[in-house]
């Protein structure tokens, strides 16, 4: 008969273990045992205050379990969101440098056949009219020329390649190389008014700048000389 008293007995106990420590109760309590086994109060309440400041202590040193695996959490979302955005920015670099090896591959093959395409244009030009005339042969073999150079003209620009024919315009230091300045009372400054090697772009590159000769503009008027002038030697 009596288990069951002892079973209630330990459960109450338990549960007096998991309730919050009472200071002033647990100070009076420690007080009167100290009378009881004849020792000083003072200095049990002293051992006593200690070993509360210790449990404490104790208890304000260990992290709050729910804090710590917040932080981690917000730690680990940060690092996911930072690897996101380095892999998105990876992915749009690639498909920029896919593009631009797409587009630019040809670059440096056109630019060596732009020679191709120059002296084509030279042989045109360096027969006259005169030679021409009469010369069935000429003509034809100028005809044969031109077709190719037409064809080749035909295939730059399926490739997006441009010419760059700029007389007459403003120059542009961007697209043009001036290497003469030459007189035109009729073209303001720094209009092109020679093109002495045309030039080209490929898609929004530039390949080849144009040479160009670009007018100096209206002479300046020397002003009048002064007829009143004082001589002054004596």
């Amino acid at each position: 008969m009596n288990e069951p008293e002892n079973i209630e007995n330990s459960d109450k106990g338990a549960a007096d273990a998991n309730e919050p420590i009472d200071l002033a109760t647990a100070k009076a309590a420690a007080e009167l045992k100290a009378e009881a086994d004849g020792i000083d109060p003072a200095d049990a309440a002293a051992d006593a205050d200690e070993a509360l400041e210790a449990e404490a202590a104790e208890a304000v040193a260990e992290p709050d379990e729910l804090e710590v695996a917040l932080a981690e959490v917000a730690n680990l979302k940060d690092k996911l969101l930072r690897s996101m955005a380095e892999i998105e920015n990876i992915k749009r670099r690639g498909e920029r440098d896919k593009t631009d090896l797409r587009k630019y591959a040809v670059a440096d093959f056109a630019r060596d056949m732009l020679a191709v395409s120059d002296n084509l244009q030279r042989a045109l030009s360096s027969v006259d009219d005169a030679a021409r005339k009469d010369n069935a042969d000429m003509v034809q073999l100028l005809e044969g020329v031109d077709l190719t150079r037409r064809e080749l003209q035909g295939h730059f620009e399926k490739h997006g390649i441009k010419e760059i024919n700029p007389l007459g315009e403003k120059l542009d230091p961007n697209l043009h190389q001036a290497v003469v300045q030459m007189d035109d009372p009729e073209a303001p400054q720094g209009t092109v008014v020679q093109v002495m090697q045309p030039g080209y772009v490929i898609h929004d590159r530039l390949l080849r700048a144009a040479m160009v000769g670009v007018a100096k503009g209206p002479a300046t008027p020397k002003p009048a000389e002064n007829d009143d002038s004082v001589d002054t030697r004596a």
